[in-house]
């Protein structure tokens, strides 16, 4: 409810506490710079009562609109590159909106993974209509989502952490949708015939990081579950 927002340091104690321990107020200054913008818009947005399920749909229609703007003559990666930050916007918003306003949910958390697998579909897509070949961006969409399946199915065989941060975390796919579109559309600016080898680079690193951070995760997961699974049970109380 209206007034009823967190402070800052309140809502940097709840996020942490929904991120795995990781503390905004410690996080290098880009980073904390990046979630207190988070939060200053989440609490506007949550005094005129708009709902982090809104923000979350507004961030996939924002991704969508990459692939149909890509295609533009002259300036379409330079849209599309501009759609990718205004959805990575919403995607930290909407957190933001639920955490400042007390309505985190599991189901909104659920939205959420969704809204962020569908924008990547889109943000890959995109690099395919500029040329990229299909299985390049298949197979980055593949790695991308068996690293979220992996982290998910982990956690519910009681892994209680995030397990490692990867360089194939979701803000590695969001730099490099963007770069990529960037530099796609400046190499395009400088001969047509260079836009699909750019966009093919971009989908190879993609698939290169989330290659290399799939492997991360999966050492992660293997040494705590093991180590889970090597742990005795407490012993049961006596009876009294």
């Amino acid at each position: 409810m209206v007034g009823t927002q967190l402070s800052w340091h309140e809502y940097a104690t709840e996020w942490a506490r929904l991120h795995g321990g990781f503390d905004p107020r410690t996080a290098a200054p880009v980073v904390r710079g990046w979630l207190r913008l988070a939060y200053h818009i989440g609490y506007v947005l949550g005094r005129l009562r708009v709902t982090p399920t809104a923000v979350t749909a507004a961030g996939v229609l924002l991704c969508f609109c990459v692939p149909l703007l890509v295609g533009r003559p002259g300036d379409g990666p330079f849209l599309g590159a501009f759609f990718v930050l205004l959805a990575s916007v919403a995607d930290s918003v909407d957190g933001a909106v639920a955490v400042t306003t007390r309505r985190t949910s599991r189901l909104g958390y659920v939205y959420d993974s969704v809204a962020d697998r569908l924008g990547e579909v889109a943000w890959l897509l995109a690099f395919w209509l500029l040329g990229a070949p299909g299985a390049l961006v298949v197979a980055g969409g593949a790695l991308s989502w068996l690293h979220e399946y992996v982290r998910a199915r982990a956690v519910s065989a009681g892994m209680r952490e995030i397990g490692a941060v990867t360089v194939g975390e979701r803000p590695t796919r969001v730099c490099v949708a963007l770069v990529g579109l960037l530099v796609t559309g400046l190499a395009g600016m400088i001969q047509a015939d260079l836009t699909a080898g750019t966009a093919t680079m971009a989908g190879a690193v993609w698939v290169l990081l989330a290659g290399f951070g799939f492997g991360q995760l999966l050492s992660a997961v293997r040494r705590v579950l093991l180590d889970a699974d090597s742990t005795p049970p407490a012993p049961a109380p006596a009876g009294k």
